[in-house]
């Protein structure tokens, strides 16, 4: 992300320093020559003598600068770390759940969805049509009524879940996720939800429910706070809105199509809300469990990752551990293109501008990330 003029006046000030260290003699020899004067303005790309500056503009950066000092508060309440909104302070050092979704259209409509933070959309399986399974970010999860459908988990999730210490909600899952559960920074609930009768197959009908989480908990060696293998805040936010229009690079983005066959995921920019909702197998997501609201985020990350599949059957793991893969970060109706590490199981993944090299920063909301497979990157489309 590009910086304002305080690394300006910093680069300006560097330059300051060097240029009177010029006017000193090299080797120990005294310099007799004067040094010479330096305006400051004009190296900043202002003009004129400071001395006949109008005082109302050196007041204005003094009110401006302690403007800027002072941080917001709110009683009672604090920033989320996960999308730094403002949620009650007793949540801070709640440690969220990660619930696998289940994503086939048999298992429409999902319940509860919108109260997520993060949600990530991962291929499952290499069989079916590609079919992704959705992993639900919740920090507020005292609040949950019915959330759901679950379903089983991959190694992908483990890994994934770790990054925000969050304990992994689902229903089982093949033999090959045994030594990733047995990791010792993973923590998981498999199974034993509510079932409820929705005229579905059985396999359709376990959700998270009021009350099954306290229980799980309880009856468990996890702490409901975060313990010592939490990694710290996951990504860095603007204290502003970001703008991408000013960042040399980005590009017009006001919807995306994901390659994902089975359902064809998309994203759709809404100017009256500033984010994009989400839509698959052709219709807008919508949550009943809360008056049919749009699923819709302020933050996309779409990453390029490689995977290796398991066996035959279509199991597979995705190379999540990477480095200088590409991705986009998209908001407010534009795009930038970054890369993504991510240098151990638990370490949070961190992405960066490919142009500059910093961390990027997100806008305040939620966030959605897609694993996009490599050998169908090329086939991500923006419009």
């Amino acid at each position: 992300m590009k910086r304002n003029n305080v690394k300006n006046k910093g680069l300006a000030l560097l330059l300051v320093i060097t240029l009177a260290a010029a006017s000193m003699s090299g080797c120990g020899e005294k310099n007799t020559e004067p040094t010479p004067e330096i305006n400051f303005n004009d190296i900043t790309g202002n003009s004129g003598d400071t001395d006949n500056a109008p005082e109302e503009n050196s007041d204005a950066v003094e009110s401006s600068a302690e403007q800027e000092s002072v941080e917001e508060t709110r009683e009672g309440m604090y920033r989320s770390e996960i999308t730094n909104e403002w949620i009650d302070e007793s949540l801070k050092n709640q440690r969220p759940v990660a619930i696998m979704v289940d994503n086939e259209k048999t298992a429409l409509p999902h319940y509860g969805l919108t109260e997520a933070d993060v949600v990530y959309e991962i291929m499952n399986s290499t069989a079916n049509g590609r079919v992704t399974r959705l992993m639900a970010i919740v920090k507020d999860w005292g609040k949950i009524e019915q959330f759901g459908s679950i379903r089983s988990t991959r190694p992908t999730n483990i890994m994934l879940a770790a990054e925000w210490n969050a304990v992994l909600c689902h229903d089982g899952g093949p033999f090959y996720i045994d030594e990733w559960i047995a990791k010792k920074y993973s923590a998981n609930f498999s199974g034993g939800f509510t079932r409820v009768k929705n005229g579905k197959a059985y396999e359709f009908t376990e959700y998270v429910c009021a009350g099954d989480l306290d229980k799980k908990f309880s009856n468990s060696k996890y702490t409901t706070e975060y313990n010592e293998y939490y990694p710290g805040q996951h990504y860095v936010f603007s204290d502003t809105e970001i703008d991408l229009s000013s960042v040399g690079d980005a590009i017009d983005c006001t919807e995306i199509e994901l390659p994902f066959p089975h359902n064809s995921s998309r994203l759709q920019y809404n100017e009256s809300t500033g984010t994009y909702d989400y839509y698959e197998y052709g219709k807008a997501h919508t949550d009943p469990q809360h008056g049919d609201a749009q699923l819709t985020f302020k933050n996309l990350l779409i990453q390029d990752t490689t995977f290796s599949q398991l066996d035959q059957n279509g199991y597979l793991i995705y190379n999540a551990i990477d480095s200088k893969r590409d991705a986009y970060y998209i908001t407010n109706g534009k795009a930038i293109e970054v890369t993504w590490i991510k240098p151990n199981e638990s370490d949070p993944t961190i992405y960066l501008n490919k142009q500059t090299g910093e961390q990027i920063e997100l806008n305040t909301g939620k966030t959605y990330v897609a694993l996009v497979p490599d050998d169908s990157w090329n086939d991500v489309v923006m419009k």
